[in-house]
């Protein structure tokens, strides 16, 4: 039994991977030959691939791969053992360095991503600590490139496929593999509120369906994983060469997810389509990710382009993206949660709930908090925060682990914020629509609070991550979908409080979204998309959430729940 690790308590070792190299491994690794569990990562500079992998029995496993036609081709092996690695440690550290080095961009993995569960076991945080120390090393034989701390802020590392699933997001995809292998045409529900996972469920599917199940074949898997690469195949088998996309209706998120999934063996941006793209022939099976995102013909952008594709289709001009998609694929996987539907362009909730009550046995709830660290808790009390449902001075639990404050200064806030983007990166100023974007044709401002000059994102595709994005505020359109570390959200003038009612009102007249109240007649469907847009930016934040507030009516009442910042 150990309680700590010394950091330098492991090797790495390097060999040339043939069958000449398996014996000479043996004779230069007392770990290797008493079957101690090690980790291994398999290389080629030539082809830039790589594979990593895990066993208590190095050398067989090797002579394995020897003989398996896509792993034969690379020809170096990184071998690392401890004294004080166990079963456990190995398969996590294993699992680490799949996700990191996909995101690392470095080497196309060949690996499939089935059974990549995340477990606890005893000192799993020492044994961070030593992947940490293991990635530097790999950093210094010039292995792998990129910093930990680089990786985790990156796209390729949040919406990875490698990620290792949850028992709850496990359960969801064996379920959706069973309901394809049982059922011939369907429309299935994932549902969740911001956070649970539902896109990483979605990517994880796809590059579970599309991998070649023979790269498993000189593995030895446990009964879970061997149980889901029997339902792909079953499946597989069912529908040969299966016809596959991920339906995203947000362009910026889109756009994203291209570029992630251009980097990973197997996929490609081709895998990822706009609710427009989808007449080229018939889908097996569209996994829509935002579901609640999908649009009908009123207060959109393009009337033109959306009923050329209605007359395509065969639909008159109350067609929709949802009526496409169902017409144009076989099996639909909806990743959905109404409460982040925030235009009058969206599909109702109603439509959705209607395609439900026919779908039996298709609903799959995720509940389980992913993003934000301060857990289901924290999204229960901004929900319960906005909707009125507090008790009077009802305060948000204090938590270690999570920074919810209020704040009277708004350059005070920004000053916060900018610490946190130096440390931490990904710390991004955002606020409601209640300022018009007339910067977007002027060289002008968009905003001003408390003598600050502020402007709207300058660019609408991955604004989170382009280079002015600190010094610029985000509106729900960039930032839905995406995570950050530190949220500073600003709650604008065509939001406030009602202290006679003791309810929140919304003030038409300060909402600058012009599609997002077009055609808007009842004040409470407003009301209702406007709050789930504050709701939502609220969401976005993994370590923290910083507010402050315009209307100095609804400053009072949120200013009973929240605690002021109080430090200099």
């Amino acid at each position: 039994m150990i309680e700590t690790i010394d950091a330098f308590d492991f090797e790495i070792t390097e060999f040339d991977f043939d069958s000449f190299a398996l014996s000479e491994i043996t004779k230069r690794n007392l770990y290797v030959s008493d079957l101690w569990p090690s980790v291994y990562i398999l290389i080629s500079n030539e082809v830039m691939e790589a594979y990593v992998g895990e066993s208590a029995n190095i050398v067989n496993r090797l002579k394995n791969h020897l003989t398996h036609i896509a792993k034969s081709k690379l020809n170096k092996v990184f071998l690392i053992t401890s004294p004080s690695f166990n079963k456990s440690a190995t398969l996590d550290i294993e699992s680490n360095l799949i996700k990191y080095f996909d995101a690392d961009e470095r080497y196309k993995l060949l690996n499939g991503n089935a059974g990549l569960a995340s477990q606890n076991y005893y000192q799993k945080s020492l044994y961070g600590k030593v992947f940490i120390d293991i990635w530097g090393r790999l950093q210094t034989q010039q292995v792998t490139k990129a910093e930990i701390s680089k990786l985790n802020n990156s796209d390729y590392f949040k919406y990875s496929p490698y990620k290792s699933l949850t028992a709850e997001q496990l359960e969801s995809v064996t379920t959706i593999l069973e309901l394809l292998v049982n059922r011939d045409k369907q429309s299935i529900f994932i549902k969740g509120s911001a956070g649970t996972g539902k896109t990483i469920v979605g990517i994880y599917l796809m590059k579970l369906l599309l991998t070649d199940i023979s790269i498993y074949e000189d593995e030895n898997l446990d009964e879970d994983t061997l149980y889901l690469l029997e339902l792909v195949k079953r499946y597989k088998q069912k529908v040969p060469n299966p016809k596959l996309a991920l339906v995203v209706p947000m362009t910026s998120l889109r756009d994203t997810l291209k570029k992630v999934f251009k980097g990973i063996k197997g996929l490609g941006a081709k895998n990822v389509i706009g609710p427009s793209q989808i007449s080229d022939g018939n889908y097996d099976v569209l996994l829509i990710d935002e579901a609640h995102r999908l649009k009908r013909r009123k207060g959109i952008t393009n009337y033109r382009s959306h009923d050329d594709m209605n007359r395509l289709l065969g639909f008159d001009e109350e067609g929709t993206e949802l009526d496409w998609i169902l017409k144009q694929s076989d099996n639909q996987l909806f990743f959905y949660d109404p409460l982040q539907s925030i235009r009058p362009s969206d599909i109702p909730k109603e439509r959705f709930d209607s395609l439900l009550r026919q779908s039996a046995n298709s609903l799959i709830e995720l509940k389980s908090q992913m993003r934000v660290l301060a857990g289901v808790d924290y999204i229960d009390f901004v929900d319960r925060l906005l909707e009125g449902k507090l008790k009077e001075k009802e305060l948000f639990v204090k938590n270690s682990q999570y920074q919810f404050y209020l704040f009277d200064d708004l350059a005070q806030m920004i000053g916060v914020l900018r610490k946190k983007e130096e440390k931490d990166g990904l710390s991004r100023l955002t606020a409601g629509f209640a300022w018009p974007w007339e910067s977007r044709a002027k060289d002008i401002h968009d905003i001003e609070i408390q003598g600050l000059k502020l402007n709207w994102n300058r660019v609408t595709s991955n604004w989170i991550n382009s280079e002015n994005a600190f010094s610029e505020v985000g509106c729900i359109h960039t930032t839905q979908g995406y995570d950050l570390n530190y949220t500073g959200v600003i709650f604008g003038g065509e939001i406030s409080y009602d202290p006679v009612k003791k309810e929140i009102i919304i003030k038409k007249e300060n909402y600058f979204d012009r599609n997002g109240k077009a055609g808007v007649e009842d004040p409470e469907i407003l009301k209702e998309y406007i709050l789930n847009i504050y709701k939502t930016l609220m969401y976005r934040g993994i370590k923290g959430t910083y507010v402050y507030i315009v209307d100095k009516e609804l400053r009072k009442y949120i200013g009973n729940h929240i605690m002021e910042y109080k430090y200099a």
